[in-house]
């Protein structure tokens, strides 16, 4: 895969992530492509469907393997916004997507590379080509807006170690 497709997927990923923090939900977006066709986007909505699983990746998962017409995402590649969790990690590892790229890491619950590294484990029958850090200045930034915002002016400016990202 180019450069130039990764980038302009998680560009897209970074739109969906937008969406997200304008209705209130942690600012993560997700797009499953294929060479340089969209399968599917999503965004994290699990607020707004009150449903842990509501995580952009698992949402775009469910768009593709519907888009193909099976839960084999052979050949398909995912951008992501944030490190996947453990259950985004695993539902990776289970769909046979190929190639993983995210922007920021995720020091509480990143498990590709930051706290575990399960997509690239050799211990499970499938693993991810995995790519961290694409374009991950705007990531975090989309991040730290929102929290921010959510703090209010009445808390520090400046992230602490309890904060995401």
């Amino acid at each position: 895969m180019s450069e130039a497709i990764d980038e302009t997927m998680m560009r897209l990923a970074l739109e969906q992530a937008r969406l997200a923090a304008e209705i209130g939900e942690v600012p993560v977006g997700a797009v499953v492509y294929r060479g340089d066709q969209v399968l599917a986007s999503a965004y994290n909505l699990r607020e707004s469907k009150a449903d842990p699983t509501a995580h952009a990746e698992i949402l775009a998962l469910r768009q593709a393997a519907e888009a193909v017409g099976t839960w084999r995402l052979d050949g398909c590649a995912i951008a992501v916004t944030l490190e996947p969790c453990p259950m985004c990690a695993g539902a990776l590892l289970n769909s046979r997507i190929e190639r993983l790229i995210y922007g920021a890491p995720d020091p509480k619950m990143g498990c590709v590379d930051t706290l575990y590294e399960l997509c690239t484990d050799t211990r499970f029958n499938h693993r991810l080509e995995v790519s961290g850090g694409v374009m991950v200045g705007e990531c975090v930034e989309v991040l730290q807006a929102f929290f921010k915002a959510r703090r209010g002016n009445n808390k520090p400016t400046k992230p602490t170690p309890n904060d995401p990202v």
